[in-house]
């Protein structure tokens, strides 16, 4: 039984830094009352969220940080199962998740949701859904059972009746019938494969068998065929080796690029220079007077620049001449070298074509030689005969334990689906179930014959035998089925000792479709609770409930900030 002990809470939605702290077994019944956004139902949120991490209400994560101090959320529950105490703390702003057990916190080196599942799978073993249909029933975001889809039903009964670990198996078996499908397919395709190796072997064993004279002079004569083309390939590379013998290199090919570059460098200086020989003749040729001073020219200094220009005219064009001459000779150079290179590389190109030509035949031949130095002696190919059987029968021997082995699990995994055992173990407490449901609702004043099928389907019938479904109910009739479901949740987790807690959460179910007779009726139904039950109950009717239970909570703001105090 999980024996929830306190809940305490600061800059959680509406209540501030300083925390707010609600003792959870100390009273067998306590009413919390306070104005609309006072913060009575935050002490749900604030449990739902240290527990699952998630609000009661559809509010999202960063709306539970208090929209004044926006830091600093923290939330923490203390509860106890059997001897052992624990205590989960969480928080926002920053991030914090801890268990702690007797006072040890749990090993946090695991992923905050591998974290998540230890604290439901392996201590409360309680989902958010289940602490819904079991601890809590409210007004405000609460899915009722009957509005939940068949498949989250099923999640629901069977945490209740503690076979929620057949599921699991259920799921751990499915991933080892796929490897066992994989490793038989595996096994199919190794068979398969040495079959044809033992095929091509017994055919290599028979062919070695029937060589006789005949055969063997045939492949002694290709021998001697294919050494006479690999001598006659070996020669002629002696022949084109002589022919590599040269002095051009790519070296030789980059130096003459280099020249020619150099050569058309310098010619472009000899033009540079020319063309301004030829301005200068120009300009003396054209102009009597110095154009900067303004200044007559002489026809003495005239004559002598002009007779410089040409002669310097002179030099450049038998110098342009003669550099010419070298880039032809040069050019000429460059295109032999050109063509020698690649004529070597064809040569060499060549030789290697031959070299791997050489070396095709005497594989060949090599192949043809120990074929002929194995002429009717099969030893060697009869011990890889065995050893092929030998692998062929391991391959069978393991395809034969698969198969056993998928057969066995197909069994155990038709007993693990949903028409198995656990349908077995529901059919047995489903007489229990409606029994409970039906008595609820008769101390509701409702009184109609409700039966849960094994698909978790209602079939609901009135005196005169009228049938109706959980939509056709008005609100009230609705509440007092969703009260009945929760009461006899709660029994049967205390009967199974699965998901069996001594808190139980009536959020503004008073406030709700319940009339007078529906709430006094409710009121009963709380007073035959077990001794270890601790009821909270949230509402409006402070006046209507007064006086009702054992303890009263009191919630109002207070300068913005959510305050708690005994009435």
């Amino acid at each position: 039984m999980i024996k929830f002990e306190s809940i305490e809470y600061k800059n959680f939605l509406s209540a501030g830094d300083k925390p707010t702290k609600v003792y959870l077994s100390g009273h067998k019944t306590t009413l919390i009352v306070g104005a609309n956004g006072s913060g009575k139902s935050t002490m749900l949120d604030a449990l739902s969220f240290a527990l699952f991490g998630k609000a009661h209400r559809n509010i999202n994560k960063p709306q539970l940080v208090n929209s004044i101090n926006q830091k600093k959320t923290e939330v923490s529950v203390e509860f106890t199962i059997g001897t052992t105490n624990y205590k989960v703390i969480r928080g926002i702003k920053p991030n914090k998740f801890e268990i702690w057990r007797n006072g040890e916190m749990y090993n946090q080196e695991s992923h905050a949701r591998d974290y998540q599942k230890v604290l439901e799978n392996n201590i409360l073993k309680l989902n958010h859904k289940s602490f819904h249909q079991i601890v809590v029933l409210g007004s405000s975001n609460f899915i009722p059972f009957m509005q939940l889809p068949s498949h989250h039903r099923r999640e629901v009964i069977e945490d209740l009746l503690d076979i929620g670990i057949f599921t699991k198996m259920s799921h751990v078996l499915k991933e080892k019938l796929t490897k066992l499908r994989n490793e038989i397919g595996y096994s199919d395709t190794q068979i398969e494969l040495q079959r044809q190796k033992i095929t091509l072997q017994e055919s290599h064993i028979k062919e070695l068998q029937s060589i006789d004279d005949t055969k063997t002079k045939e492949v002694e004569d290709e021998i001697t065929e294919l050494n006479d083309q690999a001598k006659a390939l070996n020669e002629q590379n002696e022949v084109l080796r002589e022919q590599l013998i040269t002095e051009v290199t790519e070296d030789d090919i980059t130096k003459l690029r280099n020249k020619q570059n150099e050569l058309n460098k310098f010619e472009g200086q000899m033009q540079s220079k020319a063309e301004r020989y030829r301005a200068e003749e120009i300009f003396f040729t054209n102009n009597a007077t110095c154009p900067t001073c303004t200044q007559q020219i002489s026809d003495e200094i005239k004559s002598e620049a002009l007779s410089k220009a040409g002669r310097k005219l002179n030099e450049l064009a038998e110098g342009k001449e003669a550099l010419q001459s070298e880039l032809g000779k040069t050019e000429e150079l460059f295109n032999t070298t050109q063509k020698e290179l690649v004529r070597i590389r064809n040569v060499g190109q060549e030789i290697n074509e031959n070299a791997g030509k050489v070396a095709t035949l005497l594989s060949r031949v090599q192949t043809l030689q120990e074929k002929l130095g194995k002429t009717n002696d099969t030893s060697e190919a009869e011990k890889s005969l065995t050893k092929l059987y030998e692998m062929l029968n391991q391959h069978s021997k393991d395809h034969a334990e698969f198969t056993e082995m998928l057969s066995y699990s197909q069994a155990v995994d038709e007993l693990l689906r949903d028409g198995g055992i656990k349908s077995k173990v529901i059919k047995q407490y489903l007489p229990v179930i409606n029994k409970l449901i039906n008595q609820y609702l008769q101390v509701l004043d409702f009184f109609v014959l409700f039966n849960i099928d094994e698909s978790f389907n209602e079939t609901i019938r009135s005196r005169h035998r009228d049938d109706f479904s959980y939509s056709s109910f008005s609100e009230g009739e609705k509440s007092r089925i969703d009260l009945s479901l929760m009461f006899t949740w709660r029994q049967i987790a205390r009967m199974k000792n699965s998901t069996n807690t001594n808190l139980l959460i009536l959020d503004e179910t008073f406030d709700s479709s319940l009339d007078t007779d529906g709430v006094d009726n409710l009121l009963k139904i709380l007073s035959t609770l077990d001794e270890d039950t601790n009821t909270f109950i949230i509402s409006h009717k402070a006046d209507v409930l007064d006086g009702k239970f054992e303890n009263k909570l009191m919630f109002e703001k207070v300068n913005n900030f959510s305050k708690m105090k005994s009435a």
